[in-house]
C-alpha cells in the first residue's frame, strides 16, 4: 500500500506535466542529471521565471543482527521518505531585488528499528519520521541585503537548514562530512549533535552576517513547540510562547597546498531553551543552555582542480548541556571521509565515524556512556541512483547494561527524480 502511494503522488506531479507538453527524458538514461530529466522538461520551462522543482525518493532496510532489545522483531526494518522541493526566485518572479523563497513538502513511512529492536539513545535510522502522508516541513522567506553579506530568514524554518560559507554547510551545528541522512550516516549522533534540543520544524527567523569571506556568525529563534506537521501559529502564538535560540560563529579557512586549497569550516554556537523541563531530581526548572562545536576540514586533494574535491576529509563535533534536565550531558564524535577512493569512481563516497555520548549520572541510566560506530559507503549508480549499505555497531545501548551491543546492517537507495 505504502508503495502505491508513493507512485502516485509521483505520477501526480510529473505525468500530467508530461502528457500536457508532450515531454520525453531526452539523452541516455544514464547520462541524466535526474531520473526525469527535470520532471520532463519542466524546470527548463520555469527556470527563466526563476522556479525550480526537485522530487528525491530515500528508502532503506535495516535490520539488527546481534544484541540490542530483539534480532527478531520485523517492525519498522523497512522505511522511507519523498521529498519535494521548491526554489523560487522572487528578483525573477515578482521583481524583489535580493529575494527568495523555500518549500519543502516531505512524507514517510515506519519509525524504524530503534525503539523496538535495538533500544539506543540515539535513533540508528534518521531518516524514519513516522507515517506521515504529505506535510509542508518548511516555507520561509530570504532576504539579502545591502552587498548580500547580510541574510534574513523567516517563516517555517528547519534550524539545522543552514547557509553555506565557502562551500561549507553553516548555522547551525552544520558539517560537510556529517550531516545528511539521505547520503551520508545514518545514525542520528552521527547526523546532528545530541546534546543540542533543536526544536521541530517551525516559525522563526535567523539572521546570517558574513561581513569578511572567511568569518560568519549568525542567530535565530524558533518555536520550541514546534511540531513540523502543522503550520505554527497554534505553537507560536498561543499558550507559553517560548523560543528556543541558538547563536554560531565561525571561520571558513581554504589553507594551501600543492593540489590547491583545502576547505575547512569551525563552528562555535551557544543555544537557550526557556521552556519548563522536568528535572531528573524531580524538580521544574528553566532556562536550559548549552555550547557546542563542529569542524571539518579537507586535508588531502588528489588533483590541482580547484572544483575537484576529491581526497580525504576528516570531522570532529563537541557538544555540553546540564545533566539534570539532558540525558545526554557531553557528547563527542569525529571521523573521516574519502570521495572518490576507488579508480574511476570519483563520486563514491566512503567513511567511518564514532560518536561518543557520556550519559548523566542523575538519570541513573546505569552505564554512564554509549559509544556509536558507523562506516557506509554511498555509490553512484548513475548521476540520480545512489545505493548504500551502512554498517554500525552500538555499545551499551542507551547506557543500559544489561543490554547487549547492537550490530545493525543496513541498505539505502536514493533516486533523485
Amino acid at each position: 500500500m505504502k508503495k502505491v502511494i508513493i507512485i502516485i503522488i509521483i505520477n501526480l506531479l510529473i505525468n500530467p506535466w508530461a502528457i500536457a507538453h508532450n515531454e520525453e527524458p531526452k539523452g541516455s538514461i544514464l547520462e541524466r542529471e535526474n531520473l526525469t530529466d527535470g520532471l520532463y522538461g519542466m524546470n527548463d520551462l520555469l527556470e527563466p521565471s526563476g522556479v525550480e522543482f526537485t522530487v528525491s525518493l530515500t528508502q532503506i532496510y535495516q535490520q539488527n543482527v546481534r544484541g540490542g532489545l530483539s534480532t527478531h522483531n520485523r517492525a519498522g526494518r523497512y522505511t522511507g521518505s519523498y521529498d519535494i522541493e521548491g526554489g523560487f526566485d522572487l528578483e525573477k518572479l515578482a521583481g524583489i531585488k535580493g529575494a527568495s523563497a523555500y518549500m519543502l513538502a516531505e512524507g514517510s513511512w515506519s519509525d524504524g528499528i530503534n525503539d523496538n529492536s535495538v533500544g539506543s539513545t540515539f535513533n540508528v535510522n534518521g531518516d524514519a519520521a513516522g507515517y506521515r502522508s504529505l506535510d509542508i516541513t518548511e516555507l520561509w522567506y530570504e532576504q539579502m541585503i545591502g552587498n548580500e553579506s547580510l541574510r534574513v530568514r523567516i517563516g517555517k524554518l528547519d534550524l539545522t537548514g543552514g547557509f553555506e560559507c565557502r562551500g561549507c554547510p553553516v548555522s547551525f551545528d552544520g558539517n560537510r562530512f556529517a550531516n545528511d541522512e539521505n547520503t551520508q550516516f545514518l545514525n542520528l549522533a552521527l547526523i546532528n549533535n545530541p546534546t543540542i534540543p533543536f526544536p521541530d520544524r517551525g516559525l522563526g527567523a535567523v539572521v546570517y552576517y558574513n561581513p569578511i569571506e572567511w568569518w560568519y556568525i549568525s542567530g535565530g529563534v524558533g518555536d520550541a513547540q514546534a511540531d513540523g506537521r502543522t503550520t505554527g501559529f497554534n505553537t507560536a502564538f498561543h499558550g507559553e510562547d517560548d523560543y528556543f535560540s541558538v547563536f554560531e560563529t565561525g571561520v571558513v579557512p581554504h589553507f594551501d597546498s600543492s593540489k590547491g586549497p583545502l576547505i575547512g569550516a569551525y563552528r562555535l554556537g551557544v543555544w537557550y531553551d526557556p521552556q519548563e523541563k522536568e528535572a531528573f531530581d524531580g524538580d521544574i526548572k528553566r532556562d536550559d543552555n548549552g555550547f557546542y562545536f563542529s569542524g571539518d576540514q579537507l586535508v588531502w586533494k588528489e588533483n590541482s582542480d580547484t572544483e575537484d574535491q576529491q581526497g580525504l576529509g576528516v570531522f570532529a563535533r563537541y557538544g555540553w548541556a546540564d545533566e539534570n534536565v539532558n540525558f545526554v550531558r557531553q557528547f563527542y564524535s569525529g571521523g573521516l571521509s574519502y570521495t572518490g577512493l576507488f579508480d574511476g569512481r570519483d563520486d563514491d563516497v566512503a567513511a567511518a565515524g564514532i560518536a561518543l555520548g557520556r550519559l548523566s549520572d542523575d538519570a541513573d541510566s546505569g552505564e554512564n556512556q554509549e559509544v556509536v560506530y558507523e562506516t557506509f559507503y554511498n555509490a553512484q549508480i548513475t548521476k540520480f541512483l545512489y545505493v548504500t549499505p551502512s554498517l554500525q555497531y552500538i555499545h551499551n545501548p542507551g547506557g543500559d547494561s544489561s543490554i547487549d551491543d547492537a550490530v545493525v546492517i543496513a541498505l539505502r537507495a536514493q533516486i533523485i527524480f
